[in-house]
Parts: structure tokens; sequence; C-alpha cells
């Protein structure tokens, strides 16, 4: 299928949601570069989610020393395939320091970040997936990755909660609000070419995607 489509494109939303899974489908559709977060090269992560205390101030250290060096990359990658796609937006690193760090942590934490140089660009579409926590807690039980199984529903709520704040009053650039509880645009084909094409309309605003699952009987979908 042919699609137009925004040149940059960033697929966000709490742990769980399948932002990264989404992300994948799309460079795949569109046929440009991918650019993820490397969650999997953090090597203070297990510690964090076993021992929060004592590994957050590392942890997201480490992630804004990384993100800060991607968006870099951005910046200078190929400017005759301008077309990308990511799983994060910079500002989900100061969401996750001032969820996981104390005063001082935060408070160096700052300090840390008004000295690096930071040039983001700014995307041409947003795609926030939003799910219930007992939805994201079931989708992370079932992934099984070893170290997300000592994520309590607290933490998980707080991150759902601050994401829903930060997207409350996002207004950087066209956002689209898609209830991620009920569709599967991972494994079910129509389900994600509905959403990509609600995806392909956008040029500006913000919008919600709040569809039936395709896979529901009709008299369901009438009810």
């Amino acid at each position: 299928m042919k699609h137009k489509h925004p040149d940059f494109i960033v697929v966000e939303g709490p742990i769980g949601v399948g932002k990264t899974s989404l992300a994948r489908r799309f460079a795949e559709t569109f046929g440009t570069e991918l650019l993820l977060e490397g969650a999997d090269e953090n090597p203070f992560l297990e510690r964090f989610y076993k021992s929060p205390r004592e590994a957050a101030l590392q942890t997201q250290l480490f992630f804004l020393f990384q993100r800060a060096r991607q968006m870099q990359m951005l910046r200078q990658g190929d400017i005759f395939r301008p077309v990308r796609v990511a799983d994060f937006l910079m500002e989900k690193d100061r969401l996750f320091a001032r969820l996981t760090l104390d005063d001082d942590e935060l408070r160096l934490y700052e300090e840390i970040y008004s000295h690096l140089t930071i040039d983001a660009p700014v995307p041409d579409l947003v795609v926030y997936l939003q799910a219930p926590v007992e939805v994201l807690a079931e989708r992370i039980r079932q992934r099984n990755i070893a170290h997300e199984q000592y994520m309590g529903r607290e933490y998980l709520q707080k991150v759902v909660d601050a994401y829903a704040s930060l997207f409350h009053y996002y207004n950087s650039a066209p956002l689209l609000i898609v209830n991620a509880a009920e569709i599967d645009p991972i494994n079910n084909e129509r389900d994600y070419l509905s959403l990509l094409d609600k995806v392909c309309t956008i040029t500006s605003g913000r919008h919600y995607y709040n569809p039936l699952p395709l896979n529901l009987p009709m008299e369901a979908r009438k009810s």
C-alpha cells in the first residue's frame, strides 16, 4: 500500500502498551529508519525494578545520555531519507526523572540536563497509546521479561498518570491519542490498517482514536 505520511512520527505511551511494536510496523510500512529507545542497553534497569530507590539516579542518567546521543544522531541523519519513526519523545526523560528521583537527585539531574546540548527535532505527529493499568499489567505478564515482573501496580499507575498529565498539556506537535486497550494493531491487520489510515490524515491539532476492535462480531458493534 502507498501512504502519505508524516516525515517524523513518534509513538509513545507507558510500558506494556505496545509502542515499540507499533513503531516497528510503521517503519516497515513507510520503509524508513527506526529509532528505538534501547532500554535493554541500560545496565541499571534491572536493579531499578528490583530496588527503585537504590538505582533510580543511575538508571535515569544513563537514559538521559543515551537519548541525548540519539537526538544528535537523528539531527545528523541522511538528509535524502528524512522520514523517521521513533518509540520515544525526549520529553519522557524528565517525566521519569520527576517520577523516580528524590528532591536532591532531581536537582542534580536538572543541572546535568541544563549542560547538555539537546537539539531534539519536533515530530510531525505523536501517536500516544493509552490503556488501563490492568491491561498493561497483563501484557507485561504475558511477554514475560524477567526484570519487568518486579514492577508493582502502584508504580505502573504512577507511570500511566504521568503520561496522561504530559499529554494533557502537550501542544508541541500534532497529537493522536489512541485507546489501545481493545485493539491489536500489531497482530490484527485490520486494526493496524484502520489506525494507519487515521495516522495518514493528520497534519495538525489534537485527535482521538477510540475504535471498537475490528474483530468484534457485527452484533457487538451495534450495541
